[in-house]
């Protein structure tokens, strides 16, 4: 029975050393990219009731080009309703369904709402 286990733990290892090194790759992957913040523009993002008033909430969403791709990005909170101005050039990760990114010393972090690939110049 020991035999048997340790047969089967051996066949598990190469699979678990592939899997780290994967992973380590994908994480090393996570270079800075460079982009514009082109336009921005105020988008319905739900409602708030207080009560039996209810009030429509907006959101900033903003439009960010890269030599590749445009992302349209948004605020994660209607209450954050700081203006980033349009042409800020800005470095930035993407984290799966967030873009993290400074202007001006400053970090934000909003969702990504789309994407599309930018014809060739």
């Amino acid at each position: 029975m020991i035999s048997f286990s340790r047969k089967h733990m051996n066949s598990r290892l190469p699979a678990l050393a592939l899997l780290l090194l994967f992973a380590f790759v994908c994480q090393a992957d996570q270079k800075p990219k460079t982009g514009t913040i082109v336009s921005m523009e105020s988008v319905d993002c739900g409602t708030k009731k207080d009560g039996k008033k209810t009030t429509s909430l907006t959101c900033q969403q903003y439009l960010v080009h890269t030599d590749t791709t445009e992302y349209q990005i948004r605020q994660k909170k209607p209450e954050a309703q700081e203006i980033l101005h349009a042409n800020t050039q800005i470095e930035f990760t993407l984290d799966k369904d967030k873009m993290k990114f400074k202007v001006n010393g400053k970090k934000y972090e909003y969702l990504v709402v789309g994407t599309s690939a930018l014809g060739a110049k």
